[in-house]
């Protein structure tokens, strides 16, 4: 049943670089701006000043380069150096999505998959039955754009 799949997707990139240089891009919110086709910039918040689980910031988006501006709240929900580095979407433990990173050591590289999930809670279904085949295609452009500037950066 088409909705009982998995709400989210992900998108990998091979960097010749190593993970340890990977890991600090990804894992520094503070740079998104530079490589994001939505996500313009982000800031620590509540006292928090780099990535562990439980860190808060938040993120200014502009969904699809052209729609309404705002900020999301993000808190880290895994943060394990050199291997992920994940935050969920929206206030406290009510996360709307959780986004991510997976870093594996590749051919001499690093193997970088960004990912998102949707919550799997009745509206985010119907949400996705409706528009998930184009969000998540608008979701997957922007997560290969993301991916593909991060490596053009490491690979400098």
């Amino acid at each position: 049943m088409s909705l009982m799949k998995p709400l989210g997707g992900e998108v990998s990139v091979h960097m010749a670089a190593p993970v340890t240089e990977v890991w600090d891009l990804v894992s520094d919110v503070t740079r998104i701006g530079e490589f994001s086709p939505e996500t313009f910039e982000a800031e620590w918040t509540h006292g928090a000043t780099g990535p562990e689980v439980g860190a808060r910031f938040r993120g200014h988006v502009k969904r699809n380069g052209v729609g309404p501006v705002y900020w999301t709240p993000c808190t880290v929900t895994a943060c394990e150096p050199g291997e992920v580095f994940e935050f969920g979407v929206g206030l406290d433990d009510k996360h709307l999505n959780t986004w991510g990173y997976r870093m594996a050591p590749e051919d001499g590289g690093t193997r970088v998959t960004e990912y998102f999930r949707l919550t799997p809670a009745w509206y985010l279904r119907g949400y996705w039955l409706v528009l998930g085949r184009l969000r998540g295609k608008t979701n997957e452009r922007g997560m290969r754009t993301t991916l593909e500037r991060m490596k053009a950066v490491v690979e400098a």
